[in-house]
């Protein structure tokens, strides 16, 4: 594959020579992400007449996906014994609880989750996808987990722009956001030694995040147009 490494190359900083496994990952996020997708930022959760249900669909959403502890971070660190990848694991545990407590506080604020056509469905789709993104957390695959990791909290910079908007719609207090942002997460990740095999794995188990989190956009993309439709 073009942009990994050789099998028989020896250990080394990320894909030395070729396109850094970090930056890979990181361009997944930024093209195909929560910054990519137009339902965040569109007319119907940022001004129109239901975006109080829409917002408030999205925060109970990304809660099940992620307000739950343990989390992906916790669930990666629990599983590697690399010291350095421990390090930074720790810290990125420790700063993504803070983002956790913020998501409970603004799904106390927003009340109960909007009534949808189709909510069992809903209910069985975001359980799913919640069970593939902890099994990412939790693979033996070595890189896979950091991988998740990665994908998580770097798009959670654009997931963090809508809870923003939704704490003052609330006026919740909106706390510093402590994540690392784009450059310093490629520095943290970037001076790691890993494998061919582990870069590889890496950008799979981000790959899968980005993923996961697109189809939930549109999943509520899908039931704000069913409210509407309802409504009608």
């Amino acid at each position: 594959m073009a942009l990994f490494s050789s099998p028989a190359q020896p250990k080394g900083r990320l894909s030395q020579g070729q396109v850094p496994a970090i930056d890979t990952l990181l361009s997944l996020v930024s093209v195909e992400g929560t910054a990519a997708h137009r339902y965040p930022v569109s007319e119907a959760m940022m001004r129109g007449p239901e975006a109080a249900r829409n917002v408030a669909d999205a925060i109970h959403y990304f809660c099940l996906l992620h307000g739950r502890s343990p989390g992906v971070v916790d669930h990666a660190l629990a599983r590697t014994t690399d010291e350095a990848q421990r390090k930074i694991l720790v810290m990125l545990a420790d700063r993504f609880a803070d983002e956790r407590a913020f998501l409970a506080k603004l799904v106390v604020a927003v009340g109960p989750l909007p009534s949808t056509p189709g909510q069992a469905n809903t209910e069985t789709a975001v359980l799913a996808q919640h069970h593939a993104i902890d099994m990412l957390a939790q693979s033996d695959r070595a890189g896979c987990a950091l991988g998740a990791t990665v994908a998580v909290l770097t798009d959670w910079l654009a997931i963090r722009a809508v809870l923003n908007h939704a704490a003052e719609r609330l006026s919740v207090e909106t706390p510093d956001l402590a994540l690392p942002n784009i450059t310093k997460m490629r520095t943290l990740i970037g001076d790691l030694t890993m494998t061919p095999g582990m870069e590889r794995a890496l950008v799979f188990g981000g790959q899968q995040i980005v993923a996961q989190h697109h189809g939930l956009w549109d999943l509520l993309e899908a039931r704000s147009i069913a409210r509407e439709q309802a409504l009608q």
